[in-house]
């Protein structure tokens, strides 16, 4: 069993006041009301240029980003690579409409990817489709409606763009992670994820695809995808809970559609858990990384290698958790001799802020998420008084 209760382990490397600032921030973000009047003010701030970026970037980017660059990132790598925990480079501009920041992004995944192979602490790069194309374009190709011949370039631009990603990928022998997104674009995104993997996984698994195990027909995606993979493709799979539940029901009921996520939990966990099981039992064709802040499901996979009798360390399989999030399911993994990364996202702070107000609002959703933050660092602060 591992130890998640080893706080020394897990807070080994934070200083005293890197715990007084998260305590503060988990604090605040645990409270529904104070962490949405804060992110609504934020937004607000930003919006009419205020001077709060010193603020956020000496608190909240602070705690979940690693800099404005890859160079400022690199204090992040080593620090993370000290103690054998690797890092996703993550570009975290999201949402963006013209082309000069398409090709940024692209830029920008392109040199993540350069920096990987080079760095044995970069295991993987990652890119979200709606940095390198307009959303409301993605939509357009997941529903099959016709396209003016403008955005017929468009479309060809954006495949262009991943395939140039996944090629730059292939060529330097560095796994890509595909991020998931709404469902109403998803399908665009698994449809070109999959060209990829048919492409350049032809030997092992380096293009991944993200499955966000609360939409309740992900089970059924990846039994269909392992299907269509047999004898002509591995298949790379990062698993994920999920990132815009709430989203995802409000759209469905203002809309009329089934809702196309679970709306209990356990029903969420219980997929999650039964697609660990999948992956593992088709380990021979599938390279996966376990996307959690869960310690039943970190324990399942690891309870998984070892029943299998497979190694801890094989490279087809990792842990990844959030930069500044669940340090004591990264930590005490890592000392336990499993693969482990963090996602470390980075950019200006104007860039990365839809991904911060996405955090809070997503923390602050999920039962028990900040409690368990929270008395981790208490607990540990106690402990470093006593000691």
């Amino acid at each position: 069993m591992i130890d998640f209760k080893n706080l020394k382990i897990a807070f080994a490397d934070k200083s005293n006041p890197d715990l007084n600032r998260a305590y503060f921030l988990f604090k605040g973000m645990s409270n529904p009301f104070f962490s949405k009047l804060l992110t609504s003010l934020s937004k607000f701030a930003l919006k009419l240029h205020l001077p709060i970026k010193p603020i956020i970037k000496a608190t909240v980017y602070k705690q979940f980003c690693g800099g404005e660059t890859i160079e400022q990132s690199q204090v992040t790598i080593d620090k993370l690579w000290e103690s054998k925990i690797g890092t996703i480079l993550d570009f975290s501009a999201e949402g963006k409409e013209s082309v000069n920041d398409f090709n940024r992004a692209l830029a920008q995944t392109l040199a993540s990817i350069e920096k990987a192979a080079i760095s044995d602490s970069i295991p993987f790069s990652v890119f979200k489709p709606t940095g390198l194309c307009k959303f409301s374009l993605l939509q357009k190709i997941n529903n099959n409606t016709p396209l003016s011949a403008e955005q017929e370039i468009e479309k060809q631009e954006y495949e262009a763009r991943v395939n140039s990603i996944c090629q730059l990928a292939h060529d330097k022998n560095v796994a890509v992670f595909i991020d998931a997104e709404e469902s109403w674009i998803q399908d665009a995104i698994d449809s070109i994820a999959e060209k990829m993997m048919v492409k350049y996984n032809t030997k092992k698994a380096l293009i991944y695809n993200t499955i966000q195990l609360y939409r309740n027909d992900r089970i059924a995606y990846l039994n269909s995808l392992l299907e269509r993979s047999e004898n002509k493709f591995f298949v790379g799979i990062k698993l994920v809970r999920g990132a815009y539940h709430e989203q995802e029901i409000e759209r469905a009921k203002i809309n009329n559609y089934p809702c196309p996520v679970h709306l209990k939990k356990s029903d969420t966990d219980k997929d999650y858990n039964h697609a660990l099981n999948i992956c593992i039992n088709n380990i021979d064709r599938i390279a996966i990384c376990a996307g959690t802040h869960n310690e039943d499901s970190t324990q399942l996979l690891a309870n998984l290698l070892d029943e299998k009798g497979i190694k801890k360390n094989d490279d087809r399989i990792y842990f990844s958790q959030l930069l500044g999030m669940s340090d004591h399911i990264s930590y005490n993994l890592s000392v336990a001799n499993y693969n482990v990364s963090k996602y470390v996202p980075y950019g200006p702070v104007k860039d990365v802020m839809p991904y911060l107000i996405r955090r809070a609002e997503e923390n602050t959703s999920i039962a028990g998420q900040m409690g368990r933050e929270l008395s981790n660092i208490i607990a540990e602060k106690q402990r470093r008084k006593k000691a």
